[in-house]
């Protein structure tokens, strides 16, 4: 009781900044998962998870009392939602796994995948705009929405093996960075700029496993182009 205490009530204090250790803790466990990901280890779900919980009660700033009394719903709410796409994420690894073959094997969305991510991205954002503003949430209400859409759908990506999931997290990163910066969140939005570029940099990774795995299952490398449909 008294370490959960401490993690509930413990600050670190930079200036007249106070920032959270709930919240310097919930993006380091993201960050191991991020790392996890990248590596395709079924430890990366559980680990966000953790990082999930945590976060959730930084972003309901105004209902759990803390020093900085800002509902950023999206945020929190995404959290929820990561932790739901993680159990499923996390059971479809592990399936994979005891299959006897890789716990995911990255391939490229097809085209009509493609067009429906960005559909749900865009029409997503839409509609949840004005619910969270009717909730209260923090201005520009559309940020915490496409925050909301973008990381619901990149978790889904990952868990289905589409190596696009990761330019989802860049374009989630774009729009996090300033809305997390005016709302005082700094050590999250400090997180939100390594993200971008080590998102951006799991792609690539992705990409080249794609390509490495292709070569092995036909004995030549072809460098591929994405599937279209």
């Amino acid at each position: 009781m008294d370490l959960l205490r401490w993690l509930f009530d413990a600050q670190l204090v930079i200036g007249d900044q106070v920032v959270l250790w709930r919240e310097v803790l919930g993006n380091l466990f993201g960050l191991a998962s991020a790392l996890g990901g990248m590596r395709r280890r079924v430890w990366a779900w559980p680990v966000g998870i953790l990082g999930n919980v945590l976060l959730f009660t930084v972003f309901l700033g105004a209902v759990f009392g803390t020093p900085n009394p800002v509902n950023l719903l999206g945020q929190a709410g995404r959290q929820l939602m990561f932790i739901a796409v993680s159990v499923y994420g996390w059971y479809r690894w592990r399936q994979s796994k005891h299959a006897g073959g890789a716990a995911v094997t990255p391939r490229w969305a097809s085209g009509r995948e493609r067009a429906l991510l960005v559909v749900a991205l865009v029409g997503g954002t839409a509609v949840l705009t004005p619910i969270f503003s009717a909730l209260g949430s923090y201005e520009p209400v559309w940020a915490d929405a496409w925050i909301f859409m973008g990381s619901l759908l990149a978790t889904y990506g990952m868990a289905k093996g589409w190596v696009e999931f990761w330019l989802i997290w860049v374009a989630v990163d774009i729009v996090g960075v300033p809305l997390l910066l005016s709302a005082g969140y700094y050590a999250s939005a400090i997180m939100y700029l390594f993200y971008g570029a080590f998102t951006l940099a799991g792609f690539f990774v992705w990409a080249r496993a794609r390509r490495r795995e292709r070569a092995d299952d036909t004995g030549v490398f072809t460098p591929e182009a994405p599937v279209r449909s």
